[in-house]
């Protein structure tokens, strides 16, 4: 399961921040006994997908006596009319969104969503603890939070073994590997960067893994300046690999299914990317798949951590009480092992993983993903955590260093002018 374009999700969190500063939502109507709720998603890119969703949750119909009406809307549409609706009073009763301050925050601050602070202690739903951060605001809690993600590098183990090489434990290691996987007549890592939001993936986990999760908050609290030596390293790295012949040609005309069609046909032997990317592994790929953090200079480096979207209620929902039991069910153990078995999605929250119907790979995913939750040092997605002027700046520069149109050092200083406005 491939996330939205991050360049579309920072258009998004544009969007509700103004929506944000335009006042509040409408009088909502008093809370009634309506025995039906209206959910809103993301339309999924696999309509398998969607009839699945559907038939699970109409076990918790069945349970409950609740009728639950799940709405879709493609990404680009949802972000232009979510908050209007949920201003108009007509809109979702549940809906999935973003976690972080430019997407649920934007609402929470335009009064948009319910607070779920003593829902939270009436049915005990746990969540690790940065997870929770992200939906909390001025002590308060106000959604759930969505899967837990990660980025690394993922790595075709017959090709490695096939050239003697062994699983990268430092940039050094990797380095060497490309060297030896390009002089073999293959494309040593599938980076495609048209649609621009990849080059924030490829700046994030490379300099995470460089800094650490202490180094990417120090940036984003202006701590660290975005023309430091590191941000500037991470960014020729890239350059650097691109002039190595270590990425395809012109990496910038290459589109993200490109990218992954590449790394499923074993042209290319590795592909940076998130862990949304294990259902199509599993299901396209003929060969078994490692998965490891972007090596670092000095070791093997940290996972890229983030969070999908999850369910928000709105402020005027007909049913709260109905609404926060449909919540209960989603955060449930079951509804969790569920969407991991059918979805290969992970719930951020601890969870019994003994006996799930999982791949090797998804297997492994989820252990890594549990020690990042359980408080192991990750690094960040950069455009979730910025403002939309950084994000654009960092999609551009990227590109443009991968172009040769401007070098490492002016890229960084556009970050940093981005990140003084």
């Amino acid at each position: 399961m491939h996330i939205p374009p991050l360049k579309i999700l920072a258009a998004a969190a544009a969007c509700l921040l103004a929506a944000a500063c335009t006042g509040g939502v409408s009088p909502s109507s008093e809370n009634n006994d309506s025995k039906s709720l209206k959910y809103l998603i993301e339309e999924p890119e696999d309509a398998e997908a969607l009839k699945a969703l559907k038939e699970d949750i109409a076990g918790f119909e069945k349970k409950s006596g609740i009728d639950v009406k799940v709405t879709t809307l493609p990404f680009d549409n949802m972000r232009t009319v979510l908050q209007t609706q949920l201003r108009s009073g007509e809109g979702p009763d549940v809906f999935s969104w973003g976690s972080g301050p430019s997407f649920g925050g934007a609402l929470v601050k335009a009064g948009l969503v319910q607070d779920l602070t003593a829902a939270y202690d009436k049915y005990g739903w746990k969540t690790f603890d940065f997870a929770k951060e992200r939906v909390t605001y001025d002590g308060k809690v106000y959604g759930i939070p969505g899967e837990l993600e990660t980025i690394g590098l993922f790595y075709n183990k017959k090709i490695f073994a096939d050239l003697g090489l062994a699983q990268p434990r430092n940039l050094a290691d990797l380095k060497k590997a490309a060297e030896k996987i390009r002089a073999a007549g293959k494309v040593p890592m599938a980076v495609g960067d048209k649609e621009a939001w990849e080059g924030g993936h490829l700046l994030s986990m490379a300099l995470s893994s460089a800094i650490g999760g202490d180094g990417m908050e120090a940036l984003f609290s202006g701590k660290k300046s975005w023309d430091s030596p590191e941000v500037t390293a991470a960014l020729q790295l890239w350059a650097d690999f691109n002039k190595a012949g270590y990425l395809p040609k012109s990496p910038t005309s290459v589109d993200y299914d490109t990218s992954t069609a590449m790394f499923f046909s074993g042209e290319a032997a590795m592909i940076p990317t998130g862990s949304w990317l294990v259902g199509e592994i599993d299901d396209q790929a003929k060969f078994e798949v490692g998965y490891i953090p972007f090596p670092a200079p000095d070791g093997p480096g940290i996972f890229t951590g983030g969070l999908g979207s999850g369910p928000w209620i709105s402020a005027t929902a007909s049913n709260k009480e109905a609404a926060e039991k449909f919540l209960n069910f989603l955060q449930s153990e079951e509804h969790g092992r569920w969407t991991v078995e059918n979805l290969h999605t992970i719930p951020p929250r601890p969870m019994d993983t003994a006996d799930l119907d999982v791949s090797p790979l998804l297997t492994q995913v989820l252990k890594d993903t549990a020690k990042v939750g359980a408080g192991g040092d990750f690094g960040h997605n950069i455009d979730v955590m910025v403002s939309d002027t950084l994000s654009e700046a960092m999609y551009d520069g990227v590109q443009a260093v991968l172009t040769g149109q401007q070098s490492a050092e002016e890229v960084a200083a556009s970050l940093k002018a981005a990140a003084e406005q």
